[in-house]
């Protein structure tokens, strides 16, 4: 179970981005933090004031989750991609078409230029970004003219060439004219490469160039050229260039990581789709017996992509693993086009890979504890229960209780654990058919019976046709099945086994005076429970959700037959036709009022239908 107090103790005081879920597990909100560990607890925090929007979202939070990242610029644009993704219901400020800026590089000019822009698009040119603000992109561009004497006109060279004169830029020099001809395309294609370097991050060499123009500058006493080369130079340092974030391909690909101990492992997956990150996943593996990172990231690839529906075009690994080619070829006919498996070894998809690994390195350092406390409360608990009754190989659980009011609307429920966790899609409701009144041994019987009839049956009918029979509904049987009750319950239970031939361990959970679960009833002893185990929490959670599945069902039922229409009553009128009528006329008087040829006009009517509304209506006519 998540402890927000716990959890809020392993956060760490780095820059990324936390995602708040409700209790659906729906995401409710993702925002960006320069401290994770700072910023979350600020919400659970009871003195600081909020707005009743953020109040309101506080009270819905089951649980979060976080990614870290190098700098609050990366977290920003994280931030950005997941709420386009995810659409989370507070996030109202960036829920618009807004975008962060880029930087278009029109390389395929003879005179390329660098171009303002808040959209990639698919074509030629080159992008940067996204920029935190459309001044840091402004200001980027205004650099490497600046600096680099890239043009910033219009004009379609080399055609225009000599057409009309120099921009003022050029007297001010900060361009070579190339509208005139005064630098070669070889030149000029030399000064916008090292632009594009600088736009890449890679301005080292250009703050020593700088430097070096400043201090001559100084020396021969031009001080206001040197005070223009510093100014350049703290441009050059705070313009944050690096963006990981964005990948500037475009391409659908997975990015997995791997970090790992003697015992177990942890490989972080990041899915960038169309070249934006939108998200990520961890999975964690055990029983690795020492093996490589290798060996484990080549025995996750081949089970994760053997069961996800979706093959992106590349899959960058940390580290080579054997059978690569194979890998390859077999994703390739899943996804119906190329699929290549590489290694990152330089660059920007480096450097995603290095922040993937320090994801998984986190989650598997902060959560390990957090991995064993879910193993005692599943599969843990369930172990011990099962040595509490001395039988073994236990990983489907099954429940049934039985819910009425009077006798009144009798359902009946059952509920799936497997390894100590709530399988829902497995879950089944009973409406009780051949039991008249508060008898809930007999309703007990009826729904084993329909449940254990009905799986046989669909065993039968998938062998017959040698189809796999776990395609049926009710074709899994329980390793065990535990009653919401006691003695009486189990007798039931394995009476109704025994007569279908059905093999099937049946153990009661005992309540005492106060309706609290005080032991198993097996094999016709009751036997004493830890009440502080994880056995204990188990069984009360498998109660309360059986309980509460019954007691679901039961009231929508006797909601249903609560809402009833006077038109229910009228032969040959159905749902269907009932809401066409309300549609039409809004009101039972405006359907009483209308005529017979008005009634068979309405959708879904004929005249037949029309004149049993009317006569219903009007008896003595």
């Amino acid at each position: 179970m998540f402890n927000i107090e716990e959890e809020l103790k392993k956060l760490p005081a780095k820059p990324g981005v936390y995602l708040m879920h409700d209790k659906k597990d729906a995401i409710i909100y993702v925002g960006k933090a320069i401290s994770l560990k700072n910023r979350v607890r600020q919400y659970f925090q009871s003195s600081r004031r909020v707005t009743p929007k953020i109040q309101q979202m506080i009270s819905h939070i089951d649980h979060f989750e976080y990614i870290i990242t190098d700098s609050e610029v990366e977290a920003l644009v994280l931030e950005n991609n997941l709420i386009k993704e995810h659409l989370p219901k507070y996030n109202t400020m960036l829920k618009d078409d807004k975008t962060y800026p880029f930087i278009r590089a029109t390389v395929y000019e003879d005179y390329p230029r660098l171009i303002y822009c808040r959209q990639q698009k698919k074509d030629k040119s080159r992008y940067f970004g996204p920029f935190t603000s459309q001044g840091t992109a402004k200001n980027a561009i205004e650099m490497a003219q600046k600096i680099y004497h890239v043009r910033t006109c219009n004009r379609a060279l080399p055609k225009d060439e000599g057409k009309q004169r120099p921009c003022l830029n050029y007297h001010i020099k900060q361009c070579d004219a190339p509208c005139q001809g005064y630098i070669s395309k070889e030149e000029y294609r030399k000064n916008f490469d090292k632009a594009l370097k600088l736009l890449e991050g890679d301005y080292r060499e250009v703050i020593e160039v700088l430097q070096e123009k400043m201090q001559k500058a100084s020396d021969n006493l031009e001080f206001e050229d040197a005070a223009n080369y510093r100014d350049l130079i703290e441009s050059v340092k705070k313009v944050e260039i690096r963006q990981k974030i964005t990948d500037f391909g475009g391409v659908d690909r997975d990015i997995i990581a791997v970090a790992s101990t003697n015992e177990e492992a942890v490989v972080q997956v990041f899915f960038v789709r169309e070249g934006k990150m939108i998200g990520r996943d961890h999975f964690y593996l055990k029983g690795i017996g020492g093996d490589g990172n290798d060996e484990i990231l080549q025995a996750f690839v081949k089970q994760f992509y053997a069961g996800t529906p979706f093959i992106p075009r590349e899959v960058m690994v940390e580290y080579e693993i054997q059978d690569s080619h194979l890998i390859e070829e077999w994703l390739t006919q899943r996804r119906g086009s190329k699929v290549s498996v590489i290694v990152p070894q330089k660059g920007q998809k480096e450097r995603l890979m290095e922040l993937a690994h320090k994801n998984a390195a986190m989650v598997l350092t902060q959560d390990s504890e957090k991995i064993r406390r879910e193993e005692e409360r599943t599969s843990g608990a369930m172990a011990q229960i099962c040595g509490w009754m001395g039988i073994k190989g236990v990983l489907r659980i099954e429940s049934y209780d039985i819910s009425n009011i009077n006798g009144f609307q009798s359902v009946g429920s059952m509920v799936v654990f497997e390894n100590g966790k709530p399988k829902k899609s497995d879950y089944r409701k009973f409406r009780i058919k051949t039991v008249q009144g508060p008898d809930d041994y007999a309703s007990m019987e009826e729904v084993l019976s329909r449940r254990f009839q009905h799986g046989l049956e669909e065993r039968k009918n998938l062998k017959e046709k040698d189809w796999n029979t776990d395609l049926g509904s009710f074709t899994r049987f329980p390793d065990l099945i535990m009653m919401d009750g006691g003695k009486g319950q189990v007798h039931i239970a394995q009476q109704v086994l025994d007569k279908l031939g059905l093999a099937i361990p049946v153990c009661g959970m005992v309540k005492d005076d106060k309706h609290r679960t005080r032991g198993l009833f097996f094999q016709e002893r009751e036997i004493p429970i830890e009440t502080d185990s994880e056995g204990f929490h188990l069984m009360t959670r498998i109660q309360d959700e059986v309980h509460r599945f019954a007691i679901e069902y039961h009231r929508s039922l006797r909601s249903k037959t609560q809402v009833r229409s006077i038109l229910d009553d009228i032969p040959g009128i159905g749902e269907r036709r009932r809401k066409a009528l309300m549609r039409r006329y809004r009101s039972i008087e405006g359907i009483r009022d209308a005529t017979v040829e008005e009634l068979a006009e309405t959708e879904s009517m004929n005249i037949g239908s029309a004149k049993q509304v009317y006569e219903f209506f009007h008896p003595n006519k």
